[in-house]
């Protein structure tokens, strides 16, 4: 058995450590319930704003529709009579027959058709929100988070589309010899 001496009497001031401590961890535990109702109230406005802003946005889509349906409208009727001028003024300042006056401005239609159309198909490859594919890949949601490196990586997401090779970061580049950054 072991005898107490004066070394080994319970410390005076365990009680106040104690109470220090429960204080300490009520103080934390109050603050962690703080940030948490602070975060749920930055989700909520964060909703209500998101809501709004996507009112706003449907009520500003059916408006562009109808307004773009007016253009349309106008910018046809402008073209048929421009067409129909050019036409007329084909046949009777030249010699070409009406045949030939019609053929005309039918061909510089379709060319317009044909240009339009490739600039629609072109600007349709931007509604894939590609930018945003490849950072949910990264963080390895998505179709193509298989092919994406691990957000830990100094490899760029579109790098890692088209296959090449990581890159290696700024800081380590500036510190290669000269002649090594002369060849690359």
């Amino acid at each position: 058995m072991h005898s107490h001496g004066e070394d080994d009497r319970p410390y005076e001031d365990d009680p106040p450590v104690a109470d220090e401590l429960r204080e300490a961890l009520r103080q934390i535990g109050l603050t962690g319930r703080a940030s948490l109702s602070a975060a749920g109230d930055t989700a909520k406005a964060l909703r209500a704003l998101v809501a709004a802003d996507v009112s706003l946005a449907r009520s500003a889509l059916g408006r562009t529709l109808a307004m773009s349906g007016v253009a349309i409208i106008c910018g046809a009727t402008a073209w048929l009579f421009l067409m129909g001028a050019l036409v007329v003024f084909l046949n009777g300042a030249t010699v070409l027959t009406w045949t030939a006056a019609l053929l005309i401005p039918a061909g510089i239609s379709l060319l317009a058709a044909a240009i339009a159309t490739w600039a629609a198909v072109h600007y349709f490859g931007h509604t894939r929100l590609d930018a945003t594919r490849r950072q949910l890949a990264r963080l390895g949601i998505g179709e193509l988070s298989e092919l994406m490196p691990s957000p830990d990586s100094a490899e760029t997401a579109r790098d890692a589309e088209q296959g090449k090779p990581p890159r290696e970061p700024a800081a380590a580049q500036t510190r290669r010899p000269p002649t090594e950054q002369a060849g690359t």
